[in-house]
């Protein structure tokens, strides 16, 4: 299984735990020890498993927008979208479990435009507010039918480390990395009011694969 080059320090810290908790759990509890090691063993494998990086067919698209991360669609609703675009699109929120890849995709292809971090508050991820007060990133990309499209990752009250590779300037490919985040989140997709929503709440998506929107040309 192929892992996520951010798994490197946080698979560190959770070997040399696992391992200080087996040496003690054997020398204190003899043959009891298993009723400690073995839940620990689940929870050390569902670290690697966190991690994966999964094999994926990415597609070249032109005017579909792309689910961004592998999750469920907990949101679609008419905002004011006010950092970047300044006036009113449509919002599409991705909500991933912990048990979720956790690699965050393009929406779209084009050239990014726009990027900033900000940090803030830890609210859970479904929160309506989290999208605006929580510690995240904001990601513009201008695609090739010269619409912007916008996308956000958002912490959560588990995730606390967002990543994010993309530069102002760089050519954005839809379904192709741009950074990760840590243990559980959101990702929200800002979209022109004309967009075709393909997608509707309660979906469950794979991300770089399953199209969400379709711009207009």
């Amino acid at each position: 299984m192929k892992l996520h080059k951010e798994s490197k320090g946080t698979i560190t810290v959770a070997t040399i735990l696992f391992i200080i908790i087996s040496v003690l759990a054997i020398y204190f509890l003899k043959m009891w020890s298993l009723l400690i090691i073995m839940p620990i063993l689940i929870i050390y494998s569902l670290v690697f498993w966190f991690f994966r990086v999964p094999e994926r067919n990415i597609l070249e698209h032109i005017e579909n927008v792309i689910a961004p991360v592998d999750g469920k669609v907990v949101m679609i609703k008419e905002v004011e979208e006010t950092e970047f675009l300044k006036g009113k699109a449509i919002q599409v929120s991705i909500f991933m479990s912990p048990l979720n890849v956790h690699i965050c995709r393009y929406p779209a292809s084009g050239k990014v435009t726009y990027k900033k971090y900000h940090p803030g508050k830890y609210l859970v991820a479904w929160h309506e507010k989290s999208s605006t007060e929580n510690e995240r990133t904001t990601v513009a990309v201008e695609t090739a039918t010269n619409h912007q499209v916008v996308f956000r990752q958002i912490a959560g009250y588990v995730a606390r480390r967002i990543v994010f590779y993309c530069n102002e300037g760089d050519q954005a490919k839809a379904g192709h990395e741009f950074g990760f985040i840590k243990f559980g989140s959101r990702m929200d997709v800002f979209l022109p009011l004309d967009t075709e929503i393909i997608c509707k709440i309660g979906d469950i998506t794979k991300g770089g694969l399953d199209v969400i929107a379709k711009l207009k040309n």
